[in-house]
Parts: structure tokens; C-alpha cells; sequence
């Protein structure tokens, strides 16, 4: 029997790195958002609480049947029988009430087994509700009750429709013992809180200001921007000529736009940085939006845009000659990027020229409130 609850597992750590890739920029997305920076220890517990879910969703549906047309159960697939547990057990185990040293078959029985696995399922999710949610203990039984029913309805309607038939049962024992285990996990989690980190406490002592921009936040930043910059961009190929309106746009989106916002983006607000000037004087100026921007979207990237029209006005001899000057552009660049993350320097060429900076965008005031003490 450990066997059928080790293949699931195996599956769920296979998958996690995929499924964690996914998760990433939301997460990172709402920590910025939220609280200004990354806090390594929340990380961790929601990475870890990410495979859980990922494991008792695998315990839950793996086994799948070998084919989609699958047989139909003669149950139907329900047990709407409360407590019918107890009679299974009752009818399989092997012990004899008169004989205290038989109790121990008990542990290598089938069904004590099933009903302690869905007891220990969702002693976890439980666990965490009350300790890094905090959510209150009407809270904590209804989610852990939802989570299980979630879990019986995907066994129920065969992956959503995805089989023909039900290849497990909708078992209403699994719901009790599923919600006992969220209760039991969320009383560990008082019993167990003073040995753990206060997680209201965790950014009671960081000031999110002061810490330095990275460049995952940046890169994060950018490519929502290069979203929204892609569909003006878009827009105005409809209207102008295609170099025009790459000029045009990058222009209005990440020169005009921050000068009128006092340094922001759509993709800066979001993760909560802005641009501002080096020395005294720090609201950034539309000359050096200019000259930040103009380098890196009309003079590095800009150059892109004149390669199809090169052979049209240059011989074919110059227009080797400017292509590969514009590739050896791309991968100095390239290299002088990945040299500064690797160094952790604070400006890149660009920036140092235009007298630019990334600052974290975030203010006393915008702080959190404490949460509610649990109830």
C-alpha cells in the first residue's frame, strides 16, 4: 500500500519545478505589490505549501485509468454513508478485542489506513490557514471542508469530464476525515506557533525603501511593459510607417509617460519602483528620459529597425558591414547586462549616462495594516 501513495509523490516532485516555474512572477508580482520586497522566509513556507497542494492533488487523482472510456462503477461512484468507515474496518481487520497484543495489525489494515491517509491529507493545509493566513477556526473547518469537497468532485466527474465514468469514489467519510485533519492541523499550529517565526512580525523591522532595486524586479517591470508597449505599438502600425511608429511608441510609453507620472510605468507602479535623478534634485527629467531611453530604444534596439531597409539604399558590401556591427552591438550589450547581474551594479551604461536610478517606490504610509489578532 506505501507503494500506491509513493507514485503519486514521486509524480508531484517531478512537477514541481514546472508548476513553481508558473507560479513565480505572480508570486514575485504580489510580494512587491504587497510588501515592497522579497522576504526569504515567506518564500519558502509558500513554495512549500505550493507542494503540498501539488502532492495531495496527485495523491487524489493518480492513479488514472488507462483509457478515457472507462468502465462505470457498480457503486455508482457515491458513498453517502457517514461512518461507513467504521464498518470496513470492523469487517476487514484481523484483530481479536480479547487480545491487546493483535491491536498493532490495526496499523497494516486497508482501511485504518485510508482513514488516517485522508485524516493526515489535509493536516497541512489546515496548519497553514491558521498559522500564515491566520484565518479564525470557522474559517479553517470551511476551507479545509471545501478543499476536500474540491478533491471528491474532481474524483466524481472523472478529471471534469475528462473520463467517461468516475474511476474513484465520491466518499462522504473522506469529507469528514478530510475536514477533521484541517482541524486537527490548525490546533497544531497554536500548539506549535511559539516555535515558529511570528509571521505579522516579518516585515516589522524593513524599511522596503531602503533596499536596493534588482534586476529581477526590473526584468519583472519590463516585461509587463512590453506587453502594453507591444499593443500601442500595434496600434500605431496601423496608422504610420512600421520604423515611425516603433520610434513613436517607445517614445510615448517610456519617455513621455514617466515624465508625466514622476517615473513610472504601468509595469514600475505595479512591482513598485519609479525612475528618479541621481544627485539633489530626484524627479526625473524629460531630458533624461530622453537620453536614458533614446540609447537604449532609438540607438540599440532602434538599429533593428533599419536592417530591412538596408538593402534598399546601401550596397550589399556596407550592409554586411552594418549588420554585423549591429550583432557585435547586441552581444556587447548583452555582455555588459549580464556582467552587471552578476556584480550587482546598480546602473547600467545607460543609466549612468542619462543620470538615472531605479528606486523602490513605497511609503510609510502605504504599509500594511497589522492583521487582526485570531479568533
Amino acid at each position: 500500500m506505501l507503494q500506491s501513495y509513493l507514485f503519486p509523490i514521486k509524480y508531484a516532485f517531478f512537477s514541481f519545478p514546472f508548476v513553481a516555474f508558473l507560479f513565480t512572477m505572480p508570486f514575485l508580482i504580489v510580494q512587491y505589490r504587497k510588501y515592497g520586497y522579497i522576504n526569504k522566509f515567506r518564500s519558502f513556507l509558500l513554495y512549500l505549501f505550493l507542494l503540498y497542494l501539488l502532492n495531495a492533488y496527485f495523491l487524489v487523482i493518480l492513479p488514472l485509468p488507462a483509457t478515457r472510456d472507462n468502465p462505470a462503477m457498480a457503486s455508482g461512484g457515491l458513498q453517502l454513508m457517514p461512518l461507513n468507515f467504521l464498518r470496513d474496518i470492523m469487517k476487514e481487520t484481523s484483530i481479536v478485542i480479547t487480545n491487546p497484543s493483535s491491536y498493532l495489525h490495526l496499523f497494516k489494515e486497508r482501511a485504518f489506513l485510508q482513514v488516517v491517509f485522508n485524516v493526515f491529507l489535509t493536516m497541512p493545509f489546515g496548519m497553514m490557514l491558521r498559522y500564515y493566513y491566520r484565518q479564525g477556526w470557522l474559517r479553517c473547518i470551511m476551507f479545509s471542508f471545501l478543499l476536500s469537497l474540491f478533491f471528491e468532485q474532481t474524483q466524481l466527474t472523472g478529471l471534469y469530464g475528462i473520463y467517461s465514468h468516475p474511476y474513484r469514489v465520491f466518499d462522504v467519510d473522506d469529507l469528514l476525515m478530510n475536514t477533521l485533519g484541517g482541524i486537527l492541523g490548525a490546533l497544531l499550529a497554536d500548539w506549535t506557533s511559539s516555535l515558529l517565526p511570528n509571521v505579522e512580525r516579518l516585515d516589522a523591522d524593513v524599511d522596503p525603501s531602503s533596499k536596493r532595486v534588482t534586476y529581477l524586479r526590473r526584468f519583472i517591470a519590463y516585461i509587463i511593459d512590453f506587453w502594453i508597449w507591444s499593443i500601442l505599438q500595434i496600434m500605431l502600425d496601423q496608422m504610420l510607417d512600421l520604423s515611425l511608429s516603433f520610434l513613436l511608441s517607445s517614445g510615448i510609453y517610456f519617455m513621455l509617460l514617466p515624465y508625466l507620472t514622476g517615473g513610472y510605468t504601468f509595469g514600475k507602479w505595479i512591482v513598485r519602483i519609479r525612475l528618479t535623478r541621481t544627485g539633489p534634485k530626484q524627479r526625473v527629467s524629460l531630458l533624461s528620459l530622453i537620453v536614458r531611453y533614446g540609447i537604449l530604444y532609438w540607438g540599440i534596439f532602434g538599429l533593428h529597425q533599419t536592417i530591412p531597409l538596408l538593402n534598399d539604399y546601401l550596397h550589399p558590401i556596407i550592409t554586411v558591414l552594418v549588420t554585423l556591427f549591429i550583432f557585435a552591438m547586441d552581444v556587447a550589450f548583452f555582455i555588459h547586462i549580464f556582467v552587471s547581474v552578476i556584480r550587482k551594479k546598480p546602473q547600467l551604461f545607460y543609466e549612468k549616462i542619462s543620470r538615472t536610478k531605479h528606486v523602490v517606490a513605497w511609503k510609510p504610509e502605504e504599509a500594511q495594516e497589522e492583521q487582526a489578532p485570531l479568533t
